[in-house]
């Protein structure tokens, strides 16, 4: 089970309608929805990674305590949900150096696993692997193998592999259909379709790859009363809001009918593993 820690305000689909000089005039609601997901994890009794933003770890720093006083994993999403399509060598580095520091100075622990904002690794940015190794990352899971207009590398691995550069790299789980990979790994297809065909795929998943799976969503999914932003293109307004108000009892019985650990506790990672490989 994952999340990734951001506001609603700072989802990429907005960022040509919300510039980042603009988020300090927004209501922030990140902090109050993590916290309600935290009590709903409890009450299942479930733990799960969570990929924060630096920018939310800074603003809210009682919620990432939390997170690790609670026996959760903590995980980067990077600093400000900039995709690395927009950052250079030397933007990345100060981006991620940023977001793991304050993590690891709030929370107290070493931070192992890394999330690309938008899974925005692909070919063009392979680079940001040697980085990971390089700044002590064991693991990342910045990948999703489907076709889509906003990301995806559809010819990439499906499941757990170590790259040349020694890192595990951990995609978004797809369901293998006609030569096709098709989304299974939560967020709006989790909210689009009804939860019986959700749980059916997710099933289907486990029977006949016998690999583990890992579901992903956002704080704002569990919010259907957050701001609604003016000026969006009807796909971002329709992919963004779509089912909100169902989200949170599609996630009960989502926690219910499977069994969830973190990401390290789920595909085995420990600290020792990863192995700088990469030869320039």
């Amino acid at each position: 089970m994952t999340v990734d820690v951001e506001d609603y305000f700072q989802v990429s689909a907005f960022e040509k309608s919300i510039t980042q000089n603009e988020w300090a005039k927004l209501p922030m609601r990140v902090g109050d929805n993590t916290n309600r997901l935290l009590d709903i994890f409890a009450e299942h009794n479930v733990k799960s990674t969570f990929f924060c933003l630096g920018w939310v770890a800074e603003k809210c720093p009682s919620v990432i305590e939390r997170i690790v006083k609670e026996g959760h994993e903590l995980a980067s999403h990077g600093y400000d949900h900039t995709r690395l399509n927009n950052l250079d060598k030397l933007g990345f580095i100060e981006d991620v150096t940023k977001s793991k520091r304050i993590l690891e100075d709030i929370g107290g622990v070493k931070i192992l696993g890394y999330r690309a904002p938008s899974f925005s690794v692909n070919e063009k940015t392979q680079w940001v692997y040697e980085t990971l190794v390089d700044l002590g990352f064991v693991y990342s899971s910045s990948t999703y193998p489907i076709v889509h207009d906003l990301y995806g590398v559809p010819d990439w691995p499906r499941f757990k592999y170590q790259r040349p550069e020694g890192i595990y790299e951990i995609p978004i789980p797809t369901l293998r259909v006609k030569s096709a990979n098709k989304g299974i790994g939560g967020g709006g297809y989790f909210r689009l379709f009804p939860y019986w065909l959700s749980n059916r795929r997710i099933s289907r998943f486990l029977q006949t790859e016998s690999e583990p799976y890992n579901f992903y969503f956002h704080p704002w999914e569990i919010d259907a009363d957050q701001p609604k932003v003016a000026g969006l293109s009807f796909k971002s307004r329709f992919r963004h809001y779509v089912n909100l108000s169902r989200m949170e009892s599609k996630l009960h019985r989502l926690l219910s009918d499977f069994s969830w650990g973190t990401m390290s506790e789920v595909y085995g990672i420990k600290e020792d593993q990863c192995r700088k490989a990469f030869v320039s």
